[in-house]
């Protein structure tokens, strides 16, 4: 199984299915250029097309893929979401550093008490994770 980048709890995604057919299990073996894992209230057969959304950055924050695998949890699923082609892929990581750093400043004013402006925990976000979260196979 490939790694796929932990998209943080605290900022919700909306998985859709995509009108299209299953994707035969044994293509799914190669064809992620990489993913992103995520909870759901419900699970997924492997191979289904869906929408990845997340609703907090807008409308323009969806993104096609397919289930790579399902995960059974005690309280949800974890869901391995693959991503296809290249453009996709590339949004994708992009909007994941975001919400990554988004993550990251929540944590650090709870931690400090105090409001931190974007720039300067994104900052600190690539001083600290930037080399990790290049190497995750998004």
């Amino acid at each position: 199984m490939r790694r796929f980048l932990r998209h943080p709890s605290d900022m919700p995604v909306e998985l859709v299915l995509r009108k299209q057919p299953f994707i035969p299990k044994q293509r799914l073996n190669n064809i992620s250029l990489g993913g992103v894992a995520c909870n759901s209230s419900c699970g997924f057969r492997r191979g289904t097309a869906i929408e990845l959304r997340i609703p907090l950055l807008g409308e323009q924050a969806r993104y096609p893929g397919v289930v790579a695998w399902c995960r059974t949890r005690s309280d949800d699923y974890l869901v391995g979401i693959a991503f296809i082609d290249e453009d996709t892929l590339f949004r994708a990581r992009m909007v994941e550093q975001v919400c990554q750093i988004e993550h990251y400043r929540q944590q650090r004013e709870l931690k400090l008490g105090r409001h931190l402006s974007i720039e300067s925990i994104a900052e600190e976000w690539i001083a600290h994770h930037a080399a990790e979260f290049a190497d995750a196979s998004l």
